[in-house]
């Protein structure tokens, strides 16, 4: 041991959310003799570490967690909502944190609102827990001809605790998906039908909501592997690399200050998709398609409310005393090629816009209806490093080339006119048109580091997330998704974890 560190462990990783968690997970249930080091640049700010902030009960306690993980300028004005975030100007939600000002930006329209966590788990302790399956051309093409990518995603909604009965006693819901249905349904597959969202959620027996955030997905089997260490506060700062060989992460302890040399036979790299490119720059691994091809979903929010229901009884176990709890409700209409925008539609418990005071709210008739658009693809779309400015984790700046294509403008605006359609669809729109949030907004920042087939330069990783620059360096997160999604992609970001983990154990057990 060096400090608090050990001198050599056989894998090291370096994020502590569901990606990075899905490595420790795969290689403590399938090699548990292998000696694991997770490290983590910020403070463990909820229990079991990694777990959901919104399992945290008490207020003060919930935005105290939140306040900590917003990096080395914790407290700084937040918002809390789409219609704050779209009006408020260029503030982060709760939890994160944005790149500075400026950096947002070098070219094109930027995203200025790329916002980042730092705090064990990453941001899987602040998502929304949607885990819906991609559908058509989100597919990664060569895992699907290999037969492999159901399976994966299967894995990933165990290691998730994904399920879709977690709101079946919120009111009117499936009201609400019949009217969604008669909508948009008409000439689509089964999967691509209106369902309920596939969500990282369960209920407990008391009723309580348990939200999944990177403890579901570490589990028992990696929290009681002996062989297995999580640092936090834990500053990964380069890549080690003999020879084109990745060999262990130097590390900076915030704690102390000092700095260490972790030597490793396996580096994962899981710190998300702006900071996994970041330390490879400072790493000196920079391969032709490291940064580019970055896409984000443009996202276009309404809201309506459920009309004509006003005699319906309330079924039996559905009935509601004052307000609703957090999200009380979540329904899914699932990409199409022909449409390709992912709509995600959420019962809420209080109106988005101002009701008349004598307007009453039948609980469940409130809804927000969000559609995320498919980006196309450009390798002009990228994350540049300097060479000489740094952030404030000492680390070299970022600055963002991206910008939308008449492709993409269409799309929006197709967005916008269905999101209207499935609005009347629902009852009531509850204002005179939907608004596109500022780009950044979703956080689901993809392609940096993306796989690819073969080693043709439009690609960072293999089918097995190893780079193709350095042996034995694994990369893991959105960043590694090689097509343009419209759906959330935590649950195909944790699949393909659960593929490069499997390829590990293969390969440590052989040598």
């Amino acid at each position: 041991m060096t400090g608090r560190y050990p001198d050599e462990v056989d894998v090291a990783i370096v994020g502590s959310g569901p990606t990075g968690s899905a490595y420790a997970r795969i290689l403590s249930e399938d090699s548990p003799g292998l000696t694991i080091a997770m490290f983590e640049v910020g403070p463990t700010v909820s229990q079991p570490a990694g777990s959901h902030v919104k399992n945290i009960v008490d207020d003060d306690s919930r935005s105290d967690a939140q306040r900590r993980s917003e990096g080395s300028a914790p407290g700084e004005a937040t918002l809390n909502s789409p219609r704050a975030v779209a009006a408020g100007g260029r503030r982060a939600r709760p939890g994160t944190f944005l790149l500075p000002d400026g950096d947002f930006a070098a070219s094109g329209d930027g995203l200025p609102l790329a916002a980042m966590s730092s705090n064990v788990g990453g941001m899987g302790a602040h998502w929304t827990a949607a885990c819906p399956r991609p559908g058509a051309s989100e597919r990664i093409g060569f895992l699907d001809a290999t037969g492999e990518l159901d399976e994966l995603i299967g894995q990933a909604d165990r290691l998730l605790g994904v399920t879709t009965d977690a709101f079946d006693g919120s009111p009117l819901g499936d009201l609400l998906r019949e009217r969604l249905a008669a909508a948009v349904d008409e000439g689509r597959a089964p999967a691509a039908r209106v369902q309920k969202m596939p969500l990282a959620v369960h209920r407990r027996e008391d009723g309580r909501l348990v939200w999944s955030g990177s403890d579901v997905v570490l589990g028992d089997e990696t929290r009681n592997n002996p062989n297995f260490t999580l640092f936090d506060e834990t500053l990964a700062v380069r890549v080690l690399v003999d020879d084109g060989v990745a060999v262990g992460v130097e590390v900076h302890d915030r704690r102390t200050g000092e700095t260490h040399e972790v030597h490793a036979r396996i580096v994962v790299v899981a710190a998300d998709g702006l900071r996994t490119p970041q330390l490879l720059w400072a790493s000196g691994i920079r391969p032709t398609a490291l940064g580019r091809y970055l896409n984000d979903q443009s996202q276009v929010v309404f809201a309506a409310r459920i009309t004509g229901i006003e005699d319906l009884p309330v079924p039996e176990g559905q009935k509601v005393a004052g307000t609703l709890g957090e999200s009380s409700g979540v329904s899914w209409v699932p990409f199409t090629d022909d449409l390709p925008f992912h709509g995600q539609i959420m019962q809420l418990d209080a109106s988005p816009v101002p009701l008349a005071d004598d307007d009453p709210v039948v609980p469940g008739s409130i809804v927000g209806l969000g559609l995320f658009c498919a980006k196309e693809l450009s390798a002009d779309d990228r994350l540049e490093f300097s060479d000489d400015a740094t952030d404030s984790y000492g680390l070299p700046a970022i600055r963002v080339h991206y910008a939308l294509t008449d492709g993409d403008r269409e799309t929006i605006e197709r967005a916008k006119a269905q999101i209207m359609t499935l609005a009347r669809a629902v009852g009531e729109p509850l204002d005179d048109a939907p608004f596109q949030l500022p780009l950044g907004a979703s956080l689901h920042y993809q392609g940096t580091t993306r796989m690819g087939e073969t080693d043709d330069g439009t690609s960072v990783v293999g089918p097995n997330s190893e780079t193709w620059e350095v042996d034995g360096l694994y990369l893991a997160g959105n960043n590694v998704i090689p097509t343009a999604t419209a759906c959330n992609p935590t649950l195909t970001s944790v699949a393909l974890a659960v593929k490069g983990a499997r390829d590990i154990v293969h390969r440590l057990s052989d040598r």
